[in-house]
C-alpha cells in the first residue's frame, strides 16, 4: 500500500534522489566514523539505512521525528573533524526531544544540497499537516510494519500479527468477521482503502456515538441548536456558544452540504471532539494572554542549571547543544560557568569534575544565535565566574563583541528606576547575571559553596571538614581600603574567588599568602551586571534592610524547602519584591531533578532545572510554562505578587477559593506498547491523575486497569479532588501498564495548569516520556469544576 499521503506529498527533485539512496559517513564522535546507505522509502516519511548498497536495511528515523536539518558549519562535532571532512559536506538531523543528533557527511556538496534540501521541505510538509493528514501517516507507517512481506496488501494473518503490534487483543471470529466486511474485492487481503475501512470498523468509538444521541434529535445530526446546547451545557462555553458553534461546523463539518446547512454529523462531531477546540488545555492559553508589563520578579522564568551538560554532573558532555535545546523548549535563564582555559581563552564545564570542556566564547555565539528564536522576551546569562582577572577581561569582550545590541548594557537613560523592568520591556534583550564589585566585602560564591558544603552534610562529614573562609584587609598604605575573601589554608578549590577589585601585590609581599587559592572581580564583567547583581542571602530581614530590587540570592533546594517550612509567608513576600534563584542540591550528581512546584507556591521566579533529564519532575515544569506562548516567563498569582500578602504555602487559608474537581476517566485511543520488543505483549492500562500544588492539595487517584486492551480501553469511573489554592495546582494525567510483579510502566502523560483546563468532554493528547508527541494516543475525559468543597459524585 503506498503512503496515504502519496498524492500530497511535496516530491520535487531533491525527494527523488534521496529515494535512489545515498553512501554517507555516519559520524557519532571523532573515533567513530563509518559507511553507510541512507535510502527515503517509497512512501517518502521513513528514512531507512544499511551498512552497504543492497545489505540488510532498517529503520533510521521517521520525518515525523525530525526538528529541523542543520549544516556542518553549525555541528559542534562535525567543526572538530574540519581538518578531516569539508564542513560543506556535512550536515545534522536534529530530532525532537531528547535524542541524539545525527551527524552526517556525504561524498559532495550537492549530494548535502540535495538532503539538507529535501529532508527539510518534508520536515515543513509535515508540521504543516492537518489532523486527518497525520492519522493518514500514522496509518500508512503501521500498514508498512504489518505488511510482512511488503508485496502491498494484508493478509489475515499479517493483520492478526498487526493487531497485536497495535495493542490489541480481539477474539478471532470478531477480526475475521471485520477483515471480510472490508475487504471488498473479495481477493482475501485488504489494500489502501479496505484497510481504512477496516481501521474504521476497529475504532468505532461507541461512548462517542452515545453522547452524540443525547443531543441528536434523529441520531443523524446535530443541527445549530442541539449543538449550542451541547457547548452551553457540557462545554460550558457559555454565552460565546452560539459563535462558537458555526466556527466549529464550518471548522470540523466534513460535508460542504453540513455546512451549507449549519449541521454537525456524527464524523464532524468526533472530529472536533479529538481536535485543539476540544483538547482539555484551553486553546485562549496558548498564545500570550497575560500581562507582559509588570516587573521581572512578579513572574515564573524558565530556568535551566548547568546548561551546558546533556548527561551527568561528573562524567558527562559539556555541549553548546545543551544551549540550543534549553533556549529552543523556552529556557529564559540559563547557566554558564566559566574557568581559566588554555591560549587565553576561558572555558565552561563543571568545575573539578571530569565533565569535558566547551569554550566560553562557543557559548556566547550560540545563545545570540538562539536565544529568541522561540521566545522575544528576555534571557538571562547565570555566569559563575572562577577565572582570573585576565580571562575574565575577556569574557567580557566576548560577550561585548559577539552579542552586541542584544547585550543589556545599561538602565534606560542611564538612571536607576524604582523596579524591575518587565518582560515587556527588555524585549529580546540580553541580561547577565553576577557579582558586581563593591565597596564592601563580599561573601564567597554561595551556590557553589552551599553545594559543597550540603554535600559533605548529607554524606555524613564533620563540621570541621569544612572551610571557613578568613576575611583580611588590604595593609594600610593601600590606595583600595577594600577587603578581599580570602581562603583557609585547606579550603577545596570549589570556593577559591573573590568578588572584589583590589590591587595585585608587589613582589616578596606577604599580603597575599593564599594567593593560588584567590581571584579577582574584573571591572569590564562587573559592569555587565544590570538589573542582576547576586547577593549572598543572610536571612529576610537582613535583605530588607541592607539589599536593593535589583539584587538576588541564590538558594539550594534544601535550603529554600526549610525556608519555607520555617518562615513561609516571610519567602513569599521576599519573591515579591526581589528575584530568587533556586538549583539542584549538590548530591544530585546524576542530574535528577527536585519538584519546582513547592519553590513556585513560595513565589520562586528562577527554579533551576536539569532539562536535559526527563521524568516527573520536566512533566511538571513543562507543564507550567506550555501556556502563554511557550514564551517562559508566567505571571505569578495576584498573591505572590503582594509584598504584604499574608499567604503562607505551608498553612494556606481563606481568602483563596477553594474548588471542587470531577474527572470522569471514560476511554482511551491507540495507547503505545511498552515493550515494542514483545510482538504479543499488550499493555493492561490503567489512569493515574494527580494534583501538585501546596501541600495540602497534592494528591493522586487512579482508575482500575483494563485487561490486554490498549487500543480502545474503556474506564467509565470518576475521581474527585478537593483544592483549596486551585491557582497554583497543576494536573497529570499518567497512562500506565499494570504490573502485579512490579511498579507500574509508564505509557503516557499530559501536564497543565489548573488555570487552563476546559471543561466538559474532551480529548487529552498523550506525551511521551521525553515531552514529544504519542499521536493518536489519547484518553478521554468529562472535567467538572465546582466551587467550594462539596460532595464529590460515586
Amino acid at each position: 500500500m503506498a503512503s496515504l499521503l502519496q498524492g500530497r506529498l511535496p516530491i520535487n527533485q531533491d525527494v527523488l534522489q534521496m529515494q535512489k539512496g545515498t553512501v554517507m559517513r555516519k559520524v557519532r564522535s571523532k573515533s567513530w566514523k563509518k559507511l553507510r546507505y541512507f535510502r527515503l522509502q517509497e512512501d517518502g516519511m521513513t528514512v531507512w539505512h544499511a551498512r552497504q548498497v543492497g545489505g540488510r536495511a532498517k529503520p533510521s528515523f521517521s520525518i515525523s521525528d525530525v526538528e529541523t536539518v542543520r549544516g556542518g558549519q553549525e555541528s559542534e562535532l562535525l567543526r572538530s573533524l574540519a581538518e578531516e571532512f569539508p564542513l560543506e559536506q556535512g550536515f545534522t538531523v536534529v530530532f525532537h526531544g531528547r535524542r541524539s543528533n545525527l551527524d552526517l557527511v556525504t561524498n559532495s556538496v550537492e549530494e548535502t544540497q540535495i538532503w539538507m534540501q529535501g529532508l527539510q521541505v518534508l520536515v515543513d510538509f509535515v508540521t504543516s499537516m492537518d489532523q486527518q493528514e497525520r492519522l493518514d501517516q500514522w496509518l500508512s507507517d503501521w500498514f508498512q510494519r504489518g505488511d510482512k512481506n511488503q508485496d502491498g496488501r494484508m493478509s489475515f494473518q499479517e493483520v492478526q500479527r498487526l493487531l497485536h503490534l497495535m495493542n490489541v487483543e480481539m477474539e478471532q471470529e470478531y477480526v475475521l468477521q471485520l477483515f471480510q466486511a472490508a475487504d471488498t474485492s473479495q481477493s482475501d487481503t485488504l489494500e489502501g482503502e479496505e484497510f481504512i475501512e477496516f481501521y474504521k470498523a476497529l475504532t468505532k468509538r461507541d461512548e462517542v456515538r452515545e453522547l452524540f444521541e443525547n443531543f441528536s434529535a434523529d441520531g443523524q445530526k446535530l443541527t445549530l441548536l442541539e449543538f449550542v446546547d451541547f457547548l452551553r451545557e457540557e462545554q460550558k462555553e457559555g454565552d460565546r456558544a452560539s459563535d462558537l458553534a458555526l466556527e466549529l461546523i464550518d471548522r470540523y463539518e466534513p460535508s460542504d452540504s453540513g455546512k451549507l446547512r449549519h449541521v454537525l454529523s456524527m464524523d464532524g462531531f468526533l472530529s472536533y471532539l479529538c481536535s485543539k477546540d476540544g483538547d482539555i488545555f484551553n486553546p485562549a492559553c496558548l498564545p500570550i494572554y497575560q500581562d507582559m508589563t509588570q516587573p521581572l520578579n512578579h513572574y515564573y522564568i524558565n530556568s535551566s542549571h548547568n546548561t551546558y551538560l546533556v548527561r551527568d554532573q561528573l562524567c558527562g558532555q559539556s555541549s553548546v547543544e545543551g544551549y540550543i535545546r534549553a533556549l529552543k523548549r523556552g529556557c529564559r535563564c540559563v547557566e554558564v560557568d566559566i574557568w581559566n582555559g588554555p591560549n587565553g581563552e576561558p572555558i565552561v564545564y563543571h568545575g573539578h569534575t571530569l565533565t569535558s570542556r566547551i569554550l566560553f566564547k562557543e557559548v556566547v555565539a550560540t545563545v545570540a544565535q538562539y536565544a529568541f528564536q522561540t521566545s522575544d522576551y528576555p534571557v538571562i546569562l547565570s555566569l559563575e565566574n572562577h577565572c582570573t582577572w585576565e580571562q575574565q577581561e575577556i569574557a567580557a569582550q566576548h560577550l561585548t563583541t559577539i552579542l552586541g545590541e542584544q547585550l543589556l548594557r545599561a538602565t534606560p537613560d542611564r538612571r536607576l528606576p524604582a523596579r524591575l523592568p518587565s518582560p515587556e520591556e527588555l524585549r529580546r534583550k540580553i541580561l547577565v547575571k553576577g557579582k558586581k564589585i563593591r565597596e564592601t566585602e563580599e561573601e564567597e560564591e554561595e551556590e557553589e559553596l552551599e553545594s559543597e558544603l550540603e554535600g559533605q552534610q548529607e554524606a555524613g562529614l564533620k563540621p570541621e571538614a569544612q572551610c571557613e573562609p578568613e576575611i583580611q584587609e588590604l595593609s594600610p598604605g593601600s590606595k583600595d581600603k577594600k577587603k578581599v575573601l580570602m581562603c583557609s589554608l585547606f579550603c577545596p578549590p570549589i570556593c577559591c574567588q573573590s568578588m572584589v577589585q583590589a590591587p595585585l601585590p608587589k613582589p616578596g609581599s606577604s599580603l597575599f599568602p593564599k594567593q593560588k587559592c584567590t581571584s579577582i572581580m574584573c571591572p569590564s564583567l562587573s559592569a555587565l551586571a544590570i538589573y542582576m547583581k547576586t547577593v549572598s542571602f543572610h536571612s529576610f530581614t537582613h535583605s530588607k534592610q541592607h539589599y536593593h530590587f535589583y539584587e538576588l540570592s541564590s538558594f539550594s533546594e534544601t535550603k529554600a524547602k526549610k525556608l519555607i517550612k520555617e518562615a513561609g509567608n516571610e519567602f513569599v513576600q521576599h519573591n515579591a519584591w526581589q528575584l530568587s534563584r533556586v538549583y539542584p542540591s549538590g548530591l544530585r550528581t546524576d542530574s535528577s531533578n527536585y519538584n519546582p512546584q513547592e519553590l513556585w507556591n513560595a513565589g520562586c521566579q528562577m527554579v533551576a532545572m536539569n532539562v536535559q533529564t526527563a521524568g516527573l519532575e520536566m512533566d511538571i515544569c513543562d507543564g507550567l510554562f506550555r501556556q502563554n506562548g511557550g514564551c517562559g516567563y508566567v505571571l505569578k498569582p495576584d498573591f505572590l505578587r503582594d509584598t504584604q500578602s499574608s499567604f503562607h504555602p505551608e498553612r494556606p487559608i481563606s481568602p483563596f477559593q477553594a474548588q471542587t474537581l470531577l474527572i470522569q476517566v471514560i476511554s482511551g485511543q491507540q495507547l503505545p506498547k511498552v515493550d515494542k520488543t514483545k510482538e504479543k505483549s499488550i499493555v493492561d492500562p490503567l489512569v493515574r491523575v494527580e494534583i501538585f500544588g501546596v501541600r495540602p492539595d497534592t494528591a493522586w487517584l487512579e482508575t482500575s486497569y483494563v485487561e490486554n486492551n490498549g487500543f480502545n480501553p474503556y474506564w467509565g469511573q470518576t475521581l474527585c479532588f478537593q483544592l483549596l489554592v486551585p491557582e497554583l495546582a497543576l494536573l497529570r494525567f499518567v497512562v500506565m501498564d499494570y504490573n502485579w510483579r512490579s511498579r507500574n510502566d509508564f505509557v503516557g502523560q499530559y501536564t497543565l495548569p489548573w488555570t487552563c483546563i476546559q471543561q466538559g468532554y474532551r480529548h487529552i493528547h498523550l506525551l511521551s516520556k521525553d515531552g514529544t508527541s504519542l499521536h493518536p494516543a489519547s484518553i478521554f475525559v468529562h472535567i467538572c469544576i465546582r466551587e467550594g468543597l462539596g460532595q464529590g459524585e460515586a
